[in-house]
């Protein structure tokens, strides 16, 4: 199984329209990139971990929340997003396939050093829209098949008898 790393923040930094969101909020900001990977990650069945830090945050502890294949981390306060994803990567071994998403250099510099596939934030973004372009189509796809049509459901001698009394007035 892949497992994606995500730097929160960076992302969210990087993002068009998350970037114009956090001008006004970074809840709503956090909140729309949530909703965006739960997404891609229940499509693509990867495990996704999406981290901010709170290091500038005095007295928070590290909390974690898991929804589905994805796992939201608040780091403790002094460590860093970048630190706490360093760390788990060293962790995990390269055993696993992991990807690091951040654009920041020197994080993607040390990732790459243990083992991981570094992926910037922008190019994530393009993956995730095209993933979301993919769900659309396949939804859309779903939904013309399970349209439940008039002429699907009578009998063809009454449908015809319907046809001509349309044609008639």
């Amino acid at each position: 199984m892949r497992i994606i790393f995500v730097d929160g923040y960076n992302v969210i930094n990087s993002w068009p329209e998350l970037n114009k969101i956090k001008e006004y909020s970074y809840e709503a900001a956090r909140q729309k990139l949530i909703d965006e990977l739960q997404n891609y990650s229940s499509y693509k069945g990867y495990k996704l971990i999406l981290v901010f830090d709170a290091h500038k945050v005095k007295g928070t502890l590290e909390k974690k929340e898991k929804i589905e294949n994805m796992t939201i981390i608040f780091t403790k306060d002094g460590e860093t997003a970048d630190s706490y994803i360093e760390r788990a990567v060293n962790n995990i071994g390269r055993k696993t396939e992991v990807v690091v998403v951040t654009s920041d250099s020197m994080e993607q510099q040390l990732t790459f050093q243990r083992g991981a596939i570094r992926t910037s934030s922008l190019e994530f973004y393009h993956e995730v829209r095209e993933a979301e372009r993919k769900i659309k189509a396949k939804t859309e796809k779903n939904i013309i098949r399970q349209k439940n049509l008039l002429e699907d459901r009578i009998d063809k001698q009454v449908l015809e008898e319907l046809e001509r009394i349309r044609r008639s007035h």
